[in-house]
């Protein structure tokens, strides 16, 4: 991880009795917490409230997330908004373009733990272009470990929330995210078909969580099966007619 000097050392233009008015100074505001938790729809609350109040934002979003939409940053509950889906944050520049960037007063950035130039990204966003950056990400993967560069960003930012979500098994309030499969790499995209948040003692008992994953994955597909068998009836009764 690179450090910024640039945001340590004072240039000449912002030293004390200077005649020029000191740099526009940005902000960082980083948003954590489990799958389920409600960080996507904080973000885009906040990035709606920037722009009615007058402020040039813009988007950002991983672009290996493709769950939703590939230009879209899309909500569990299906609110959207407008994004850039790009690789690395190193990119964004050049492709919104140096007027565009100049412009911008807030940069929002979903799934952030995708990102591995994160870091050096925000801090010079901030600390040299005075952009206010928003961003939300999960702090931690399935195993409980961090999860890409972060957490590295909290001792740039300049307030943290960390969200929860309920229990899938108790409806106590959840803190980890849950992997309800046997895969074991780090980065698995997916939705309520591969994850779930819960409790710590019902993260500690897996089992249990596996096993109440398993009851309600049949009842799903018990009433797949139940509607496609009516389907299928009402069209045979049609048929007849």
């Amino acid at each position: 991880m690179a450090s910024c000097k640039s945001s340590i050392a004072l240039n000449s233009t912002d030293r004390v009795g200077s005649s020029h008015p000191p740099r526009v100074s940005g902000e960082i505001h980083v948003i954590i917490g489990p799958m389920f938790s409600g960080k996507t729809t904080s973000l885009l609350r906040r990035i709606r409230s920037e722009r009615n109040n007058g402020r040039n934002v813009a988007m950002i979003k991983s672009s290996k997330d493709t769950r939703y939409a590939i230009d879209s940053v899309i909500t569990h509950d299906g609110v959207k908004f407008p994004c850039w889906a790009l690789p690395d944050l190193t990119s964004f520049r050049h492709n919104v373009g140096e007027d565009a960037y100049e412009k911008l007063d807030v940069i929002g950035i979903d799934e952030a733990q995708f990102f591995e130039d994160l870091y050096d990204f925000c801090c010079n966003a901030a600390d040299n272009d005075g952009k206010t950056v928003i961003l939300s990400g999960l702090d931690g993967d399935y195993l409980r470990r961090s999860f890409g560069s972060l957490l590295d960003i909290i001792p740039l930012a300049d307030t943290v929330t960390k969200l929860t979500a309920r229990c899938e098994v108790c409806g106590k309030k959840a803190f980890f995210t849950f992997r309800k499969t046997a895969a074991t790499q780090t980065e698995l995209i997916g939705g309520a078909d591969l994850y779930m948040p819960v409790c710590r003692p019902h993260y500690v008992n897996g089992q249990t969580v596996v096993e109440t994953s398993r009851i309600v994955l049949e009842s799903t597909n018990i009433v797949h099966h139940q509607t496609t068998q009516l389907s299928c009836l009402e069209a045979a009764v049609l048929q007849s007619q």
